[in-house]
């Protein structure tokens, strides 16, 4: 195996992961590995870093120091662009809809966009339609049939989520990175997101950031804690929850 190789089971690894804001140290030194075909949460206390990580994962901030490696390339210089086309695609914490467009609409825009359609106004209304057997499949996925023509506006906020998530898997990644998906969510949605997630995650990879410790217990195989910055502990969420280290971290939180 050369240097820049990923063990095959590996799809996504971060090495020596740093990040400094003015002199201060965001990031520092975070290895994290992502299996192929897992779930893979990034939990810690607020202001722990977990956003910081995401964002140079996605490529949206350029790390001070250290490497990235998607499926057997280092990424490390490239763009949020670039990336997405290998198949890396961010979800956003902030829903990222076009509220005025149908449920249709809005993933057949994501589709436009993976058949290099999106700057194409020109083309057909019958070639845009082409796409509209794949986007019902998407809508229908998420559980969205009854709301194909409805503009996302008039969506509930965790079906605007759902249809994000919709948007995102009609790009085929192979790593969809989820940014704090139940956020906002009331008990019955956090239920059918975190469904929907163990449903989409059957044949690519899913890593996220989540608060939820509920949803990250019954939908993740393995459970990086962030701390001030730094990898605190790691493993599946038996592991994770018995070590007094995150006890401490989550000091007033169930972690059970």
């Amino acid at each position: 195996m050369n240097a820049d190789s990923l063990p095959s089971d590996v799809i996504l690894e971060a090495t020596g992961l740093t990040r400094e804001f003015k002199g201060f140290v965001a990031v520092k030194n975070v290895d994290l590995k992502v299996r192929r075909g897992s779930i893979h949460a990034l939990i810690g206390p607020n202001g722990a870093g977990k956003t910081t990580v995401f964002n140079l994962i996605t490529k949206f901030l350029q790390p001070t120091s250290g490497r990235i490696m998607f499926d057997g390339t280092d990424i490390t210089d490239e763009k949020p662009a670039q990336i997405a086309r290998r198949g890396l695609v961010r979800s956003f914490q902030i829903s990222a809809t076009f509220p005025h467009l149908t449920v249709l609409e809005n993933v057949r825009v994501a589709l436009q966009r993976k058949a290099g359609l999106a700057t194409q106004f020109w083309r057909s209304q019958s070639v845009l339609e082409s796409l509209d057997a794949r986007a019902r499949e998407l809508v229908e996925a998420v559980n969205l049939k009854e709301y194909l023509r409805a503009d996302a506006a008039d969506l509930s906020y965790g079906r605007k989520r759902a249809l994000e998530i919709a948007t995102t898997l009609a790009l085929d990644p192979a790593v969809m990175l989820l940014d704090e998906p139940m956020a906002g969510m009331g008990h019955e949605d956090i239920d059918r997101i975190a469904e929907l997630i163990q449903t989409v995650a059957k044949g690519r990879t899913v890593l996220m950031v989540e608060h939820n410790l509920s949803v990250v217990s019954r939908l993740c195989d393995t459970i990086s804690v962030l701390q001030r910055g730094e990898i605190l502990a790691e493993g599946d969420y038996a592991t994770v929850s018995a070590d007094p280290r995150v006890r401490e971290a989550y000091l007033g939180t169930e972690i059970a």
